[in-house]
């Protein structure tokens, strides 16, 4: 059996793609970075360094597949709408097209959370529940559009199923801790608020497995979207103090009113803007609301529909994230 992941020299991409080799099928990964590609050229898989916005490449690289995994995304706090548009949502309708020319048997979507943020306390979100009127940034604006592509070549027939993973971590994440490690050490954490701030997160084996789910789900659960996590809540700030810590770093928390920290991410993008060029700022108005707002997914339809339940608890995930840092910092 022949599959295709976008993206697959990203974190979660890359995952996917070394497990379904293990797993025995002929994997076919696109991507961007070459020396991650080499990488995988090592351990088995064919390579193609192509641009979602290519479309006689995406379409090519579609040829012969039985399966395609759209992970390929620009996922940025900040970024020139131009670019995101391209990407995430140029990119998407090469893939449609790819997959609709070359017959293939399920496309499978890699979405996001992000369209459901709004600034404001939400719990138990579920997939049904309506959308913020605007999307918060270009980012989630243009996964929103991206979905809607999505949706309308599953009513022209193309069989596609959707997951919105929440927060993925783990070993060979190279964005969401890595930043905060890195601003950590740098400077500080921003502590938003009153350190209550809720959230989900998910290991990313975890969602590699909901996305080999959905490679075999029912009939019925082609067209929907499932929030995928690691099902646990954790306390955000207790989750980045517990690993620093135990990754042999002094945490160093610095409190914010979320009213102040608004106020400088406010002005941080407005310098950006008009004075640095479109620099991304320290300090981004969607930063301060992750940091500084509880958000929950509800997973329900996960687990009944699709079978989803995450194999790992957050904690395995943080220890391996924790041995693989250890190791590197000691090589």
């Amino acid at each position: 059996m022949k599959i295709l992941v976008t993206g697959a020299t990203g974190f979660l991409g890359k995952r996917l793609a070394l497990r379904l080799s293990e797993l025995g099928y002929e994997v076919t990964a696109t991507g961007r970075n070459t020396l991650v590609g080499v990488d995988l050229e090592k351990q088995g898989i064919c390579f193609r360094k192509t641009d979602l916005q290519d479309t006689e490449s995406i379409i090519n690289a579609c040829k012969n597949k039985d399966y395609v995994f759209h992970c390929g995304a620009l996922s940025s706090p900040w970024g020139k709408y131009k670019d995101f548009y391209n990407t995430n949502i140029l990119g998407t309708k090469n893939i449609i097209q790819g997959c609709k020319e070359n017959s293939v048997k399920r496309l499978i979507h890699v979405s996001t959370p992000s369209i459901y943020f709004d600034f404001k306390d939400k719990l138990n979100i579920s997939e049904k529940d309506p959308l913020p009127d605007k999307p918060v940034n270009d980012y989630a604006k243009t996964k929103l559009l991206a979905e809607q592509e999505i949706d309308k070549a599953h009513q022209e027939g193309l069989p596609v199923i959707t997951i919105r993973p929440r927060a993925i971590f783990g070993p060979g994440d190279t964005s969401i801790l890595p930043r905060l490690i890195k601003a950590n050490n740098k400077r500080f954490i921003p502590v938003i608020g009153d350190k209550k701030v809720l959230v989900n997160i998910t290991y990313v084996e975890n969602a590699v497995d909901a996305l080999l789910l959905c490679k075999d789900s029912p009939y019925f659960t082609l067209g929907k979207k499932y929030n995928i996590t690691d099902s646990e809540p954790v306390l955000l700030y207790d989750f980045l103090e517990q690993v620093i810590t135990e990754l042999g770093y002094e945490f160093k928390p610095k409190y914010f009113s979320y009213n102040n920290a608004y106020r400088i991410a406010a002005f941080s993008e407005f310098i950006s803007k008009t004075l640095l060029f479109g620099k991304e700022p320290v300090l981004t108005r969607y930063t301060v609301g992750v940091l500084g707002t509880s958000q929950t997914l509800d997973i329900s339809a996960a687990k009944e529909e699709l079978g989803y339940n995450p194999k790992f608890s957050t904690t395995e995930g943080i220890n391996e994230l924790i041995k693989e840092r250890r190791i590197n910092n000691a090589g």
